[in-house]
């Protein structure tokens, strides 16, 4: 059992798809306990029955429409409408944007790609340094993964099998908390920069006409869910929905004809999330078996002995855990192991996927490897080394947010008691 175990781990390092090795490895753990291996497709059986699941697909669809249309254009001039005359104003554009299409998408790295060529001359020409946009960008792609109607958060809740409706209510002021540590920064250094060329004066109301069917989708969408009036998978439908008509057929940003295209991104990715659920659910199962997570929690228990304790080794953890793994594979492989050890420590589920959700935003961008560092590398064709000295402060200053996160437990539950969900 343990050569199959341990096989199936190096079979991943080296290369293979994460989903195989998972169900190799929970396939090798049933034989080997003869136990039968249906277990495996019992899991994939009871995943399709799960009712939240439909969401994912359909906000993953959601999130390509969005990524590929000229939304992201108009927020950006709707949003320098509104924000440029402040000092580091457009700093601040950049980083609410970047938020609102990583919540929209789920992924950091789209963010930077999407808007990375559009923002960084905007900020040079601004007058900030190049190496201020380079880490305030590389840093900011990842922001939004705390807000509605963040796929991150949908994949937890399926694998800890929390409310998910909480979850994006608990989301709010770690996320506020987030957003809003990097724009006061950006207005401390817009204060002492000056444009170099005169800024695109953007009226209001020319910004509000070009986004004016973009401004209600975060309405129908997050106000939906924080007030109760749609579930999540109801959200999902909505926002496809909306998208579709907007983009498709009243601003005709996506032709009909790149559609299956869009259809076949969604159908590959989700595809992929779902194999890998299946495969970490049916190894969850076994490792309980095995009783696995009962060793861990009596290992933890002799060497951590305080919650204060436990909270920053927890933390040391995931940020080396988010600096090495992208978020859907480090969903599927630790939370699973991490929610039974958090209760013994007296850890709120709810509080603990904030902390969980936290630290893999700050890990994409902790040296060295950090996914978003190398996605900024290669896209703005900068050595590794200059990516590295331009998120520092921005790392800090997101590091500091993360602890108060962990060890404030009131600024994730709470927004609980301020929203009543569906």
């Amino acid at each position: 059992m343990s050569l199959g175990f341990w096989g199936s781990g190096l079979l991943a390092f080296i290369g293979l798809p994460l989903y195989l090795a998972l169900s190799a490895a929970a396939l090798v753990g049933f034989l080997a306990s003869d136990l039968s291996p249906s277990i495996y497709f019992g899991e994939m059986l009871r995943l399709s029955t799960n009712p939240v699941l439909i969401a994912i697909p359909l906000f993953t669809l959601g999130g390509y429409i969005l990524a590929g249309s000229g939304a992201p254009r108009r927020i950006v001039r709707l949003a320098q409408a509104l924000l440029g005359w402040m000092p580091g104003g457009l700093a601040v554009v950049a980083i609410i944007v970047m938020a609102l299409l990583a919540a929209f998408t789920g992924a950091s790295g789209v963010t930077i790609v999407a808007l990375g060529g559009l923002m960084l001359p905007t900020l040079i020409k601004g007058g900030f340094s190049e190496r201020f946009g380079l880490g305030l960008l590389t840093t900011a792609g990842s922001v939004g993964l705390l807000f509605p109607p963040s796929l991150p958060i949908i994949i937890y809740g399926v694998i800890a099998e929390a409310p998910i409706d909480k979850l994006f209510i608990a989301g709010i002021l770690p996320g506020i908390l987030m957003v809003g540590s990097l724009a006061a920064y950006s207005i401390f250094t817009g204060i002492r920069t000056k444009p170099v060329e005169p800024p695109e004066k953007v009226g209001i109301w020319e910004g509000i006409r070009g986004a004016i069917w973009e401004i209600p989708l975060p309405i129908v969408v997050i106000g939906g869910i924080y007030g109760g009036f749609v579930t999540t998978s109801e959200a999902a439908v909505l926002m496809v929905v909306y998208l579709l008509l907007v983009e498709v057929v009243i601003t005709r940003d996506i032709k009909f004809k790149a559609l299956p295209g869009i259809f076949t991104d969604t159908a590959v990715l989700v595809g992929e999330i779902l194999m890998i659920l299946a495969g970490a659910l049916a190894l969850t199962n076994f490792l309980v078996y095995a009783d696995i997570p009962t060793l861990l929690l009596g290992w933890m228990q002799s060497a951590v002995t305080s919650k204060w304790a436990f909270l920053l080794v927890l933390n040391i953890f995931l940020l080396i855990i988010g600096s090495l793994m992208e978020i859907f594979s480090a969903l599927v492989v630790v939370v699973p192991l991490l929610v039974p050890l958090a209760q013994q420590y007296g850890i709120d589920p709810i509080h603990l996927a904030m902390i969980f959700l936290a630290n893999m935003e700050v890990g994409f961008c902790t040296p060295p490897f950090g996914l978003n560092l190398f996605i900024s590398s290669f896209r703005f064709q900068k050595p590794i080394v200059e990516i590295y000295r331009a998120t520092l402060p921005f790392f800090l200053i997101n590091f500091i947010i993360l602890l108060i996160i962990t060890y404030f437990p009131w600024f994730s539950l709470a927004p609980l008691s301020w929203f009543k969900g569906p």
